[in-house]
């Protein structure tokens, strides 16, 4: 692919590393880019006040330029995406897609039944977002426990924890947009891959697959979990 080796992880920034995919040649796309949130510096748990700004609490490398939208486009063979956001990023995506692309879509939603408590006139962070957007003509597979459009799980500790990675999404969920959206030998693109959750995700399912982060730290555990390796060096017999 132009250069681009297939069912390899890169270290490099997604921006630039998109340029080398050819127009049309990318099945599928799963991504988690950095969210935009709105945080209250005196937001508190248990009734405790923590004046701490979100860069204090998950480490994001630079916040995400929705010019990389055009490129998504661009590279697809027909609109398939699968992107995590936040609530703030939700209007921008929808208008991007639905009104200007006239895409389906719909609301994937995760919510945490263990969310930490939060006070001071907020709600709980217990919910993530998921919108996933179609091209006519592009079929949905799956079945009744793939197409589900919300999960309800405890918050992924255990995750964060052996790959060392803030934002994990549990690999079951990525697997079902894997199944739902692609067909064995697909390729499937992920710019943020983070802890290599869709790139572990396609290895299990048979599907092709690019990835990319910009983080070395996160980049060395990902390629250490294709390699059944945590981010502890404890040796797995699964890639999970």
């Amino acid at each position: 692919m132009d250069g681009l080796e297939l069912n390899k992880i890169y270290l490099a920034d997604c921006y630039e590393l998109i340029k080398q995919i050819p127009n049309k040649s990318i099945d599928l796309i799963i991504t988690d880019p950095p969210y935009e949130l709105e945080v209250n510096h005196s937001a508190g748990a248990f009734g405790k006040t923590k004046k701490l700004h979100f860069q204090q609490i998950v480490d994001l490398s630079y916040s995400f330029d929705y010019s990389i939208l055009d490129e998504f486009v661009r590279v697809l063979k027909k609109i398939n995406i699968y992107i995590w956001c936040s609530k703030k990023q939700l209007q921008y995506l929808l208008d991007y897609f639905v009104t200007k692309k006239g895409c389906y879509w719909e609301l994937i939603t995760w919510h945490k039944e263990n969310a930490v408590p939060t006070g001071n006139n907020t709600f709980i962070c217990d919910t993530e977002y998921c919108l996933f957007f179609r091209q006519k003509g592009v079929l949905l597979g799956g079945d009744y426990f793939t197409k589900k459009k919300y999960y309800v799980t405890y918050t992924n500790r255990l995750d964060k924890a052996k790959f060392q990675h803030p934002t994990i999404k549990p690999l079951q969920i990525i697997k079902n947009f894997v199944i739902n959206s692609s067909k064995a030998n697909d390729i499937i693109f992920d710019p943020f891959v983070g802890s290599g959750t869709t790139a572990v995700a396609c290895s299990e399912l048979n599907r092709q697959f690019i990835a990319c982060e910009i983080k070395e730290e996160h980049y060395n555990n990902a390629i250490n979990r294709l390699n059944k390796i945590r981010a502890d060096g404890q040796i797995t017999m699964f890639l999970e």
